[in-house]
């Protein structure tokens, strides 16, 4: 494997894929790839907070992936579809790449599905609730902003937040939890899916959780039928919460203590913060977000090393919990650099054609496009088919996803014929040039000899190659349809 080769596994792992534009972000840390310059390269994934946030303001520009508007501005603020489509155009062009790829990652870990957010709230509320901009609209971050904003941040206070996110109270029934009557589904998939997973905890404290967290509720402010204005807000009420001592199977504090102490009224948002912090500190923790790590950045076809599990729960615990620590150990360790490790996870839909976009081009092409051919794929964002997220690894693909991905192929490499065929005439001059032009394009897809020896044949076909602009044309865009429809093309 050379530089290149771990150059394109960085950015299919911790990105998006690789698009000229991001070629000139990383400069020569990505194309010389050194000893020295893959530590270069990494720090400037991680640390995005440097790098500017404004790619928002290229939305409708020319040279940018377009998008669709249905009979009025783009709404992305309060338009389910706007707000994909925004999403799909940051994953595309923004330079904080690792903070988009992450913000999947977490919504899939607290996945929260927007048709009941807006059944409750809402359409243009629900949108609002899923993903308000800050300084755009009212109130607190839609729930996809706040992954944005704790990305690469404290998972103890980004639990903290996610238990006070209007979206995800109301995902989580937390608006009906009161004393006299406890709801427990947050409590449990605090538990069961955000945390420790299955083990650690029993039914008694699910019970215990749902007193825990009786009053987390919301407010709202201002009229919201009015999204300029109005607005759902946390609210903690303390005439409905349990004011009891909690008893728990497993340590709450530090000194072992398992009993979260009665408490006023006034006081009792403690408790939660208290069991919270509690469960993101636990070890099961620290290994369970381990062993999700290894499935996103290392490998679906192989089980985690335990070594790896231990060792990045490790550097989780003794960081405090902190995420960057936590990433950039893995970016750097051998299990992530490892030849092995290359296409060794199932592309995600979203993945996938975000890849696609940004390796084939975007030139007249809108997000709409890849919004609409996600659904048929399986994925749509912020609509998780429930609590537990999206089932991954090969489950993504069955005979209705694959067509859809190899229709996305044809659709994706037609609409760029033009360019394609343009990109192409500096190999010309013979079918096997441009076929290897081609498949360093995408990100050194993994065909073999013989695969090889069938895509120059595909070139050839009718006729001797003359590398005319009729066969540039015509056979270019066709040839990339094949390479992103294949199945190697399935991995990243």
């Amino acid at each position: 494997m050379t530089g290149n080769d771990l150059a394109g596994h960085l950015l299919r792992r911790a990105a998006f894929g690789s698009s000229s534009a991001d070629l000139l972000t990383y400069g020569d840390d990505l194309l010389t790839y050194g000893d020295h310059a893959v530590l270069v390269a990494i720090e400037r994934l991680l640390d995005f907070g440097r790098l500017p946030d404004d790619i928002d303001s290229k939305i409708g520009v020319d040279g940018y992936l377009g998008v669709t508007t249905r009979g009025g501005p783009f709404a992305p603020n309060t338009a389910i579809n706007d707000s994909r489509q925004r999403w799909l155009f940051r994953m595309v062009h923004s330079p904080r790449q690792l903070q988009e790829k992450m913000a999947l990652f977490w919504h899939n870990h607290f996945a929260t599905g927007y048709a009941k957010v807006a059944g409750f709230a809402g359409t243009a509320q629900g949108a609002r609730l899923m993903a308000g901009k800050p300084g755009e609209v009212p109130g607190p971050p839609g729930q996809y902003e706040l992954f944005r904003q704790y990305a690469l941040g404290n998972f103890r206070d980004f639990l903290v937040a996610v238990a006070r996110d209007p979206a995800m109270v109301i995902w989580l029934d937390g608006r009906t939890n009161t004393r006299v009557r406890p709801q427990e589904n947050f409590g449990r998939e605090l538990m069961e899916l955000f945390t420790t997973g299955v083990g650690p905890y029993t039914e008694a404290d699910v019970v215990t959780a749902a007193r825990v967290f009786t009053g987390w509720n919301l407010r709202n402010n201002g009229s919201l039928a009015d999204t300029a204005v109005g607005y759902y807000e946390f609210s903690f009420n303390a005439a409905q919460h349990d004011t009891a001592a909690k008893t728990f199977t497993f340590p709450v504090y530090p000194d072992g203590g398992k009993t979260i102490p009665a408490r006023t009224g006034a006081d009792g948002q403690q408790d939660g913060i208290d069991l919270i912090t509690a469960l993101a500190t636990h070890p099961e923790t620290a290994r369970r977000l381990a062993r999700k790590f290894w499935g996103y950045f290392i490998s679906e076809s192989a089980s985690p090393d335990a070594q790896f599990v231990e060792n990045v729960a490790r550097v989780y615990l003794l960081n405090s919990t902190d995420i960057r620590s936590t990433v950039r150990y893995i970016l750097r360790s051998p299990w992530f650099e490892n030849p092995d490790a290359y296409f060794a996870r199932y592309a995600w839909p979203v993945e996938y054609v975000v890849r696609a976009i940004k390796e084939t081009g975007w030139n007249g092409l809108s997000a709409d496009t890849a919004r609409s051919a996600l659904t048929s794929m399986g994925q749509t964002l912020f609509e998780p088919p429930d609590v537990a997220g999206w089932a991954l690894g090969s489950a993504w693909f069955g005979t209705g996803s694959m067509l859809a991905r190899m229709n996305f192929s044809a659709g994706l490499a037609t609409n760029q014929r033009l360019a394609l065929a343009r990109d192409a005439q500096p190999y010309r001059a013979s079918a096997d040039r441009v076929v290897d032009w081609l498949l360093a394009r995408y990100s050194s897809v993994q065909f073999d000899t013989a695969q090889r020896a069938e895509l120059v044949r595909y070139l050839r076909a009718g006729g001797d190659w003359t590398g005319s602009d009729t066969q540039l044309s015509q056979r270019v865009p066709g040839l990339a349809r094949l390479v992103i429809g294949s199945g190697e093309y399935q991995f990243i």
